[in-house]
């Protein structure tokens, strides 16, 4: 029994789940949909916060690793096409030293569309960076699209402490409070929107970069009858 539980798991199935409940181990470190649109406007409005409203938005609405979004630079941005080339990862050690390494496995290679929203913001991000006579070079790449203060790309840490500030000053102002938001955070309330709104799981996969897709249909759970006579019809329908 434990065999075949393990071959359900790792099946590849084709078929799109158009109505699900996304798994609570996963959920844990997601965020509501209604907690995201809040926070976002919060950050939106804010005096402070508004410089990083781009980025924060980007985060929530591709599932990208903090480490594969410090890492692009202005040509893996295909705006014409409207796509995002992922196929590396800034990384910064304890040393304080700097290095590229390439995703974490073969499926972190990846292309992902941009929404017309995901579009806007690359496109802002864009006319409001700064242009330096010496960019800051690692590993060969350069033109990275946030430096901090020394010229230097913005880390995970960066990101992260720019996240936790902005929640402390939503939940300073409002009496609901918002839980930690990391970039995590972000990377598993995408996958847990994307699930709810019925994405297959295959599509899913390749977008996070999973190498596995176990740990796709682990978003995918407690699939019920009515969920399948929907699916059943919704494919009868448009045949």
């Amino acid at each position: 029994m434990a065999l075949e539980d393990d071959l359900i798991l790792r099946n590849p199935f084709e078929f799109q789940v158009s109505v699900v409940l996304v798994n609570d181990s996963v959920t844990r470190e997601a965020i509501t949909v209604d907690q995201m649109r809040k926070f976002l406007n919060f950050v939106k409005e804010d005096e402070h916060f508004s410089r990083y409203y781009e980025a924060f938005y980007i985060l929530f609405h591709t599932g990208m690793r903090i480490s594969e979004f410090c890492g692009l630079t202005v040509k893996d941005l295909n705006m014409k096409e409207g796509k995002i080339n992922i196929d590396h990862q800034l990384m910064r050690w304890s040393d304080m030293k700097y290095g590229i390494e390439s995703p974490k496995t073969n499926a972190g290679t990846r292309q992902i569309p941009m929404t017309s929203e995901v579009y806007e913001c690359f496109k802002i991000i864009l006319e409001q960076r700064k242009k330096y006579k010496v960019e800051p070079v690692i590993d060969g790449y350069r033109g990275f699209l946030f430096l901090d203060k020394n010229k230097m790309p913005l880390v995970a840490l960066h990101w992260e402490k720019y996240f936790q500030h902005a929640v402390e000053k939503y939940n300073s102002i409002y009496k609901a409070q918002l839980p930690k938001i990391t970039p995590h955070v972000c990377r598993h309330t995408y996958c847990s929107n994307q699930a709810r709104a019925g994405m297959n799981p295959k599509t899913l996969q390749y977008l996070m970069g999973h190498s596995d897709i176990g740990v796709t249909l682990n978003t995918y759970t407690h699939i019920k009858y009515d969920d399948a006579k929907d699916e059943v019809l919704k494919m009868a329908g448009s045949r």
